[in-house]
């Protein structure tokens, strides 16, 4: 019998969830959930002096938003450093590491000397096969890997093919430091190991680290997870991703109005392919996902392509779905304080009527903010839009006094009755129907462009609009 799938994602909690760590957990997590398996989150946070409390809360927050659950309690790598310990003191019993001794000193002589002679293993193996009865009561020694000299190291890459290693350029790597932490290549090994995890889904910026902790695999007689080390997020411009490009944190995407579920399907068309399809419910990503789908060259951020997919995901969602999503982002959108005090039944009920409408024009959630200011917009409104200021001339200003006189004869306040009334005056002032829409636009939203005008006077009721109406009216 097979194990069962077990894929994990194991950031360092040094920063943000970036998006290129979003996108490795989404691959792993699909796997996963393709194969009836588990993914585990793992904590690599055995530095120390660069793990912080925020930077963990910034990661379980971010793939809670992103909709990406993990299986079974989140496991911390520093909790087990005892555990990492006793595995190098047992490779150094069995004869398959050793201390090592040198001081910083000749260690950077070592590295300078390789580095003067294009060699890329910076150690010599000074202490390799020295007498372990014969230490340097000054320095704390090392336990290092005794690795192979000859040969070489392969893995077989799910991604990226076979991939080889010339074991006499390899260093016999450090497991344990002389303070007796674990070093992240031990540390990463026991983890998987223990973790029983079966698949290794991760960016290829640690595709040298795989040959390394093939190595400690060997030594230890452990089976070797599968390995798919998947090619780096660049910009548009094929340059490494920076933060002009997108290199944000999966939480700066919820703060500029972009849906989980949009931001899922982007990520997962960020180096993998089926087909020509670019939508995907998150069922119908399970059911495709698979590693043969992922590309070796690296992907193309693209934020033109993340609006579009985010403007479907928006227009597709439901009315009442996208008024929650229209509070939650609140806190984010400029002038969503005063909002938020504004929201009340009433308003959420406008809110919610206009929505169809809103939804249309919103390619993010704080266009669909902006878009529905309308409703929240204080007497009188003031109009600082020049196209709008510019509608607004004596002549209109008498026009929307008449306008308003004809609208004041509707009860039975409708989109369809209010656009009647609407066309008839037209027609009677001999005017085009939009030489009285734009002005009416402008009095009701101060603004040159809106859902349909007279969906905006529905949403805003009748007392309403007469009253704003009155406010720009001559007089």
């Amino acid at each position: 019998m097979t194990a069962p799938v077990v894929t994990r994602f194991a950031p360092s909690p040094t920063g943000f969830l970036h998006i290129g760590g979003g996108r490795t957990a989404l691959f792993n997590w699909l796997y996963a959930r393709k194969h009836g398996g588990k993914m585990l989150l793992r904590i690599e946070d055995t530095d120390r002096e660069r793990s912080t409390e925020a930077a963990i809360d910034a990661i379980l927050d971010g793939l809670k938003w992103l909709g990406i659950e993990w299986d079974g309690d989140t496991v911390y790598q520093f909790a087990r450093a005892a555990r990492h310990r006793e595995v190098a003191e047992q490779l150094l019993a069995e004869g398959k590491a050793y201390y090592c001794y040198a001081s910083a000193e000749e260690l950077q002589a070592m590295r300078e000397s390789a580095r003067a002679e294009g060699r890329s293993k910076l150690y010599n193996g000074l202490w390799r096969d020295r007498d372990p009865s014969d230490p340097k009561p000054d320095v704390k020694p090392t336990i290092r890997l005794k690795a192979p000299l000859t040969g070489e190291t392969v893995i077989e890459d799910r991604v990226q093919g076979r991939v080889v290693w010339q074991n006499e350029n390899l260093d016999d790597l450090v497991l344990l430091r002389g303070d007796g932490t674990p070093t992240y290549m031990l540390a990463v090994v026991v983890d998987d190991h223990d973790m029983a995890v079966t698949h290794v889904i991760r960016g290829d910026d640690h595709l040298i680290n795989a040959a390394r902790q093939k190595q400690i695999y060997d030594a230890l007689g452990w089976d070797v997870p599968s390995m798919s080390h998947i090619p780096l997020i660049h910009g548009p411009d094929g340059s490494k991703l920076s933060k002009r490009h997108g290199a944000l944190g999966v939480d700066a995407y919820r703060a500029m109005g972009y849906v989980p579920a949009a931001l899922r399907n982007y990520l997962v068309r960020l180096g993998w392919s089926h087909g020509d399809q670019e939508i995907f419910t998150t069922q119908e990503m399970i059911d495709a996902f698979e590693l043969s789908g992922i590309g070796r060259s690296a992907a193309r951020f693209d934020f033109a392509k993340l609006e579009s997919i985010n403007g479907h995901y928006i227009r597709h969602s439901d009315d009442q779905a996208l008024v929650t999503m229209f509070e939650e982002i609140l806190p984010y959108a400029e002038g969503g304080a005063a909002i938020q005090a504004k929201l009340n039944d009433a308003t959420r009920a406008q809110l919610l009527r206009a929505m169809p409408g809103l939804k249309e024009r919103a390619k993010t959630l704080l266009e669909l903010v902006k878009g529905a200011d309308f409703i929240f917009a204080d007497r009188p409104l003031e109009i600082t839009e020049p196209k709008a200021v510019a509608v607004l001339t004596p002549e209109t200003r008498v026009l929307l006094g008449k306008l308003r006189t004809a609208l004041e004869a509707v009860t039975d306040w409708t989109a369809a009755n209010t656009e009647a009334a609407a066309r008839a005056f037209a027609e009677e002032a001999g005017l085009k129907l939009g030489g009285v829409a734009q002005p009416l636009r402008v009095a009701l939203t101060g603004k040159t462009t809106s859902p349909g005008i007279f969906d905006v006077l529905a949403v805003l009721g009748r007392q309403e609009c007469l009253d704003r109406l009155a406010d720009q009216a001559a007089v």
